[in-house]
């Protein structure tokens, strides 16, 4: 569910419009299994803000916090057109994330970034317009 930059017209306050659809940003749910990462903060870190710039987002700050040896990490990246956040559980070969991206960005673009750098088994997506207001 790629937004065209051609059929976006942006407010001044991120809000899209998206052929008639008024909205804050799309919101991603991911969940994936039989991941392939690396179970460290600077690893998830590094994930998490080559995700954001993938797409096309300004990344503010970056937080993680891991619950020590295979008890999984959870991270925030802070963006100027929202946030991706990740929680890991190890122990299930397992992550979750969501993408809330704002404005003039691609969620799409961080996703099919995910998939490919992880390459998860199995991979379920649900996605939200966030704010959606009627026109």
């Amino acid at each position: 569910m790629s937004l065209d930059p051609n059929k976006i017209k942006e407010y001044n306050d991120h809000f899209v419009n998206l052929n008639g659809e008024v909205f804050a940003g799309l919101h991603y749910l991911i969940d994936m299994w039989n991941v392939k990462y690396d179970e460290n903060q600077k690893y998830i870190r590094n994930l998490l803000v080559r995700a954001s710039e993938a797409g096309k987002a300004t990344v503010l700050k970056v937080h993680t916090h891991h619950f020590g040896e295979g008890h999984g990490i959870s991270g925030l990246a802070v963006l100027a057109e929202s946030h991706i956040s990740i929680h890991t559980w190890p122990e299930r070969h397992y992550i979750a994330f969501d993408i809330f991206m704002c404005g003039n960005t691609d969620p799409d673009l961080s996703l099919n970034f995910l998939k490919n750098e992880l390459k998860p088994e199995k991979i379920k997506v649900k996605i939200i317009k966030r704010g959606l207001v009627k026109t």
